[in-house]
């Protein structure tokens, strides 16, 4: 018997030498323990892992940042996805990719055209060099959880706006503050971000209506 084996690739840039990094992971391979994905430059590491209740949780070296940041999403949005990103929580650049190998060439050739627009011709290396000359959000795990407890309210259609067609949604970083917006009638969501306390009691609600 031949089983079909969820499967999914994923890739990140590593922050020291600015290759990208990918590699294919299968279900049967992450539920045995953590993967760690290296670049060959010794830099930088990728790590997965499954978690008990099957969400993966994956920490996401930043060539932004000094430090890594860490997701929690679901195994569909993981393994079933044609592409799904995750972006730095201070900057908002895409550093990590998942999907098939098609949509992430594409999504990673749209991130260097957007790194170069943004600062020129020598964009990796330029944030590479300037990586701890940033000042993050005052705790960079808030937008973690709110971007987290979004992709689970997308995927169970308990964002409700103006849209009878269903909403886009975003997050936008303000100040002190997160907003959850529809793209597409404009109504919003404002979240406090000054703690973690705040993002869990966001956690906690079983549906979201932006006005």
């Amino acid at each position: 018997m031949i089983l079909d084996q969820k499967q999914t690739t994923i890739a990140y840039r590593c922050p020291e030498c600015g290759a990208v990094i990918r590699g294919a992971v299968g279900i049967f391979s992450l539920t045995a323990d953590m993967i760690k994905l290296k670049c060959p430059c010794g830099g930088s590491a990728l790590d997965i892992v499954y978690t008990k209740d099957k969400k993966v949780r994956l920490t996401v070296p930043c060539f932004v940042c000094p430090t890594p940041h860490t997701f929690l999403i679901s195994s569909g949005a993981f393994f079933e996805r044609e592409i799904f990103t995750l972006g730095c929580t201070y900057s908002g650049i895409d550093i990590c990719f998942m999907g098939s190998e098609e949509a992430i060439d594409k999504a990673i050739a749209e991130n260097e055209a957007e790194l170069c627009e943004l600062a020129g011709e020598d964009a990796i290396e330029a944030l590479a060099r300037s990586r701890g000359d940033k000042a993050e959000m005052s705790d960079p795990q808030v937008l973690d959880i709110i971007r987290y407890v979004l992709l689970e309210f997308e995927e169970e259609g308990a964002i409700h706006c103006n849209c009878s067609d269903g909403g886009e949604y975003e997050l936008q970083l303000g100040d002190d503050s997160v907003f959850i917006v529809c793209t597409k009638c404009g109504a919003e969501l404002e979240i406090p971000a000054g703690s973690v306390d705040a993002a869990y009691a966001f956690l906690n609600a079983d549906e979201i209506t932006l006005t």
